[in-house]
């Protein structure tokens, strides 16, 4: 593929997403720009650019200054935030996007950052906006905030991808764009390695001393080597959670134990780092070698690095400097394995990777959730998806059990532009459903909105870490014929409920949704026949007013059991629900034609 059609596509998905979350006939909502926003800022997350991100728009002027922002990605730990605004321009060839433009896009979200930092932004907003909420969040926080990122999003292409960091109240602030080409990089390309280089001659003095195993025999080369703490540090700081997206880990949270145990080691006896740590394994794309000083191979140059093993030791290591300035990391050594990888083929490339990764974290309590997509209970409902059609003998859903494989679809059969129209037509993006998307839709309706608010990576991780103890309405641990069609029908209650509930609230639409639905199940769910849903592939209108008359109800307990927090944050908490099911809510309408 290249990067027109990967524009092309991009434009598509923008659309499609439109069109699914169409309000009133003619009436597209949200805006295209916030479509786009959440396209982009969702794909950032999946290589492990982000964290769990939020559309938030917000274009003002306040005072003589233009603020704008258009999502946003808080850590869980409130320490670590990005913030996104985009350029869209809805190109359907490439262009080239005028620094000036991007430069000004990015000022004016900074200036988001620094009237929050100054204390000044929140008083002059209308506090029952989302956008309201983020800047009290950023206000309240600013002095905890250890890393702030500015993303300028666009479907244009970006001759230069960084900015010069700026500062702000004491706080380094850094700017980037992701570009149509940039993305492109990460997701089509396969290669979203490519971008990172690291030159040891600049972080270390010189080359890294190395015991270098050519690999005659095999798809790899080899080396042994040491790393300094300081030039760690630089990387994890000049990259972040990037150099880690080959690892299996880097979703999981760095804090614990043995973070603690790290933390320690590097106050109080910095020089025994290398011999209590286990070190670091690192697949790379290419190296350079020179003679170090004591006349070894020495490693001056990596292209494509990946932390594969040891992502808590690279990040602990980091936050711990940045929360303890006082430590000294020059006497600090990381034991670290190199294996450069030597392959022509892109598949046989991440196939190695995903091994090494697996096998290297084998000794870390690594879940088998995080190579889910082989396990019994995706295959099982992909083959139900493959195999089973609606009502109607000609349409379809389609269960993604591997990232990316509805594109993969359309492009291997939709092989011309009427091809591709009639694929889009009986198995249409609206009819997706993601490996995410299956635990949030199971989550909500076992009535734990609480869990599910964590955002759809972190419930994914949570409900596979028990997969094996799950049973089905069936009462099987793989899911029947039946199973799958209960799954639509839930499928189909969340999106109509999405569509329904977004354009009435002008914040925290998600949350709203996903709280009204775990009250459905908890008051009626007993009474309704969700093969009837499965046999309209719709709800009725008697339903469909049920879903608004609580969401109103909803939206009123989570604003005011919330008590000032961001509502988003309260939603995650196991009290938020437990002061909802304790609410007296209205009484069930009578005669909903899906109630038994």
């Amino acid at each position: 593929m290249e990067l027109i059609d990967y524009l092309r596509q991009t434009q598509s998905e923008v659309r499609d997403l439109l069109n699914e979350r169409m309000d009133l006939p003619g009436e597209p909502y949200p805006f295209p720009e916030s479509v786009f926003t959440e396209v982009m800022m969702q794909h950032m997350a999946e290589v492990g650019m982000t964290f769990e991100p939020e559309v938030c728009h917000f274009d003002a002027k306040i005072g003589r200054y233009n603020v704008r922002l258009s999502g946003y990605a808080l850590s869980d730990d409130v320490d670590q935030l990005d913030l996104f605004v985009s350029l869209y321009s809805d190109v359907e060839d490439i262009e080239y996007i005028p620094k000036t433009e991007a430069i000004r896009a990015a000022d004016y979200c900074l200036r988001f950052v620094s009237m929050c930092a100054e204390q000044k932004l929140s008083s002059k907003m209308d506090d029952s906006t989302e956008a309201y909420q983020v800047a009290f969040t950023i206000e309240s926080a600013y002095s905890s905030l250890e890393q702030i990122r500015v993303y300028v999003l666009t479907d244009r292409v970006a001759k230069e991808k960084q900015f010069k960091s700026r500062e702000v109240n004491g706080k380094t602030i850094k700017l980037e764009i992701m570009d149509i080409e940039r993305l492109f990089r990460h997701t089509s390309a396969g290669k979203p390695r490519d971008e990172l280089i690291v030159n040891f001659e600049e972080l270390a003095g010189g080359p890294l001393p190395c015991v270098w195993v050519p690999g005659q025999m095999s798809e790899y080369d080899y080396a042994m080597t040491v790393i300094p703490g300081e030039a760690l540090r630089s990387i994890y700081d000049k990259y972040g959670p990037r150099i880690l997206e080959a690892n299996v880990r880097s979703f999981l949270s760095v804090t614990g134990k043995v973070n603690k145990g790290i933390r320690d080691t590097l106050k109080d006896e910095p020089e025994r780092f290398m011999a209590y740590n286990n070190g670091l394994v690192i697949v790379a794309d290419e190296v350079r070698m020179e003679t170090a000083a004591d006349g070894s191979p020495g490693i001056t140059w990596l292209k494509g690095m990946q932390v594969v093993n040891g992502g808590q030791t690279s990040a602990s290591l980091y936050f711990t400097k940045k929360r303890n300035p006082e430590i000294d990391l020059s006497r600090v050594r990381i034991p670290a394995k190199l294996i450069v990888l030597r392959s022509n083929k892109v598949s046989d490339e991440e196939q190695l990777i995903a091994d090494i990764s697996r096998y290297a974290n084998s000794q870390n309590a690594v879940k088998q959730s995080d190579f889910a997509a082989n396990h019994l209970l995706h295959v099982a409902i992909e083959s139900h998806a493959l195999r089973t059609y609606c009502p109607d003998g000609v349409s379809r859903w389609f269960y993604e059990r591997a990232s990316g494989s509805y594109k993969v679809m359309l492009e291997r059969e939709g092989t011309t532009p009427a091809k591709q129209r009639q694929l889009k037509a009986s198995i249409p993006p609206a009819r997706k459903i993601t490996k995410p998307d299956m635990a949030k839709f199971l989550g909500i309706w076992d009535q734990k909105p609480d869990q599910v608010s964590l955002g759809a990576q972190k419930y994914f991780m949570k409900f596979m870490e028990t997969a094996s103890d799950f049973r089905w309405e069936s009462g099987e641990a793989e899911p029947t014929l039946d199973d799958y069609k209960k799954l639509v029908s839930k499928a189909i209650l969340f999106k109509t409920a999405t569509k329904l509930i977004r354009p009435r609230y002008q914040a925290f639409q998600g949350n709203i949704t996903t709280y009204t639905l775990s009250l459905l199940s908890m008051k009626i769910g007993d009474q309704l026949d969700l093969d009837k849903i499965w046999e309209a592939q719709d709800l009725s209108q008697k339903l469909k007013d049920q879903i608004v008359a609580w969401s109103a109800e909803v939206h009123k307990q989570l604003h005011s059991s919330a008590s000032g927090r961001m509502v988003s944050e309260w939603a995650k908490k196991p009290e938020c629900w437990g002061w909802i099911k304790a609410v007296k809510f209205s009484e069930p309408l009578t005669h909903i034609p899906e109630c038994n």
